[in-house]
């Protein structure tokens, strides 16, 4: 081997030793408090964007501004994407699951079946707090954004289809969003 051929293999080898080290991804904690966050420019305020796969809500407060909320997102094929309107907003809000959840679940929405009892809202109630009721075309889809009795659910995919938040996210979000707000979900 000539010198220069060793030398160059010599210094070529901790470079390449280097590159073949597998790079170590930084790792994103999830941290639900709400927090003033960047965002893209075509999302405009007054507008609400949710991305199911981050667990994240973003109320658009100014140009490329907004408040991001931990949430909680519908399991694998319950979800709902889309644009639609907040068209009804209600405090301590009634529930009763859908047919399709009674028929899903029978063991936990049993006493749902064959009757019309609808649980009263308060502290016990799966929508917590407070509801913004999401429709398309003036249509209930069924979809809510609320409150939840189940905190430890946040950042997770869990829910029947519905946009979950702790009660005290959901009591200062239903503040801020008037009716007819529009909310995205990708």
């Amino acid at each position: 081997m000539r010198r220069r051929t060793f030398i160059a293999s010599a210094l070529a080898a901790p470079v390449t030793a280097q590159l073949a080290v597998p790079a170590i991804a930084q790792q994103v904690v999830f941290d639900p408090t709400p927090q003033i966050v960047n965002i893209k420019k075509e999302f405009l305020p007054g507008q609400l964007l949710i991305l199911p796969r981050s667990y994240y809500l973003y109320w658009v407060t100014e140009p490329r501004t907004a408040i991001r909320y931990g949430v909680g997102v519908g399991r694998a094929g319950l979800e709902f994407t889309g644009t639609a309107t907040i068209d009804v907003k209600k405090e301590w809000p009634t529930w009763r699951p859908t047919d399709e959840m009674i028929e899903r679940s029978p063991k936990t929405y049993g006493r749902f079946k064959d009757n019309d009892y609808v649980q009263p809202g308060g502290a016990d109630n799966p929508l917590g707090a407070r509801a913004l009721y999401l429709f398309q075309n003036g249509k209930d889809t069924y979809f809510r954004i609320h409150g939840t009795t189940a905190p430890e659910t946040i950042g997770q995919s869990v829910s029947n289809g519905c946009i979950r938040m702790l009660n005290e996210h959901v009591i200062d979000l239903y503040a801020r969003v008037p009716i007819g707000t529009v909310v995205t979900v990708l």
